[in-house]
């Protein structure tokens, strides 16, 4: 006697299908979007970026003010060019309202 394959492909097509594509819907949903914790990370990078920036136009302007053969890797200290990205994340936190620190 046989086992007929009928009562294994009607459950496998209509319950075992679409549970696969909801799971994997539901999982990607969740994923698209930014928890807390991924929020704070990136508040913390933009922080950090801002202190680095700071800092190298310090030490540009120090070592410029030592060594005047010295060619900084940027043009200018605080040049718009190479605060574009800062500016852009700083807009953006304008358009959510959050605050930059």
């Amino acid at each position: 006697m046989s086992f007929p394959s009928e009562i294994l492909i009607v459950p496998t097509i209509f319950i075992g299908l679409p549970w696969v594509v909801l799971h994997y819907i539901t999982r990607w949903k969740t994923a698209a979007t930014l928890t807390t914790g991924d929020e704070q990370l990136l508040d913390e990078l933009h922080r950090l970026a801002k202190r680095l920036d700071d800092r190298m136009d310090t030490v540009e302007r120090l070592v410029a003010d030592d060594n005047p053969d010295f060619k900084p890797a940027r043009v200018l200290s605080d040049s718009a060019a190479d605060n574009q990205p800062l500016h852009e994340i700083e807009r953006i936190y304008a358009q959510t309202g959050r605050v930059v620190k």
